[in-house]
């Protein structure tokens, strides 16, 4: 999870409806074999609790809570089995009345 700039915005959606976002230091070190790269990544997503550490506050997210994360920007170098590459978004997310 890389950019240019040192920062990856990270973007939460959860089950209620909300959304937050983060910048977050690089996660992935792109210097790193694309397995490598999926390995941390699934690490990541498959832990229960994420914990984000602020200036002025720390937050831990349960991931049980979470339908979506964005990460901007792209990590082309993810690949392999469960990854669909070249793909395009046709229409944004919407959240129906109830």
């Amino acid at each position: 999870m890389h950019s240019h700039d040192g920062f990856t915005q990270l973007t939460f959606y959860y089950i209620d409806g909300r959304t937050e976002s983060y910048q977050v230091n690089n996660l992935v070190n792109t210097t790193e074999l694309e397995q490598e790269i999926r390995q941390e990544v699934r690490r990541f997503l498959d832990k229960p609790w994420w914990i984000l550490h602020l200036p002025e506050e720390t937050i831990f997210i349960n991931t049980s809570n979470v339908i979506k994360v964005e990460m901007k920007p792209p990590l082309p170098e993810l690949r392999g089995e469960d990854v669909f590459s070249d793909a395009q978004r046709v229409t944004a997310l919407t959240r129906s009345g109830r």
